[in-house]
């Protein structure tokens, strides 16, 4: 499972679920991916699913399709081990969402 974390997603999170989600990336790591539309191609041309609080994803999404698939983090900014936690505790969840062609959204409160 690789997730793409949005930049409102703060990159510290990625080491803490790294084991986890070990072919995961930080949007910051993306030298020339800025908006969200580029965001949103660049994960459904590379397999990424994207974890973000950011609702225009979701926007995207409805108009576009997925993949890609997001996770849409509802419970408000936290700290990142609150933020890693949750997606750690929702792995199963993720990982149900991933390999389902029916679903494509996420939503984790």
């Amino acid at each position: 499972m690789k997730l793409l974390l949005d930049e409102n997603v703060s990159y510290r999170v990625l080491k803490i679920i790294r084991a986890r989600f070990p072919d995961s990336v930080h949007t910051s790591e993306l030298s020339s991916i800025h908006w969200d539309s580029m965001i949103f191609f660049y994960a459904k041309e590379n397999g990424f699913t994207i974890v973000t609080f950011d609702e225009d994803f979701y926007e995207l999404q409805l108009l576009k399709g997925f993949p890609p698939k997001i996770v849409w983090l509802r419970f408000g900014n936290s700290s990142n081990l609150k933020i890693a936690n949750k997606l750690l505790d929702n792995y199963q969840k993720i990982k149900q969402m991933t390999v389902d062609s029916d679903l494509g959204l996420l939503e984790i409160y």
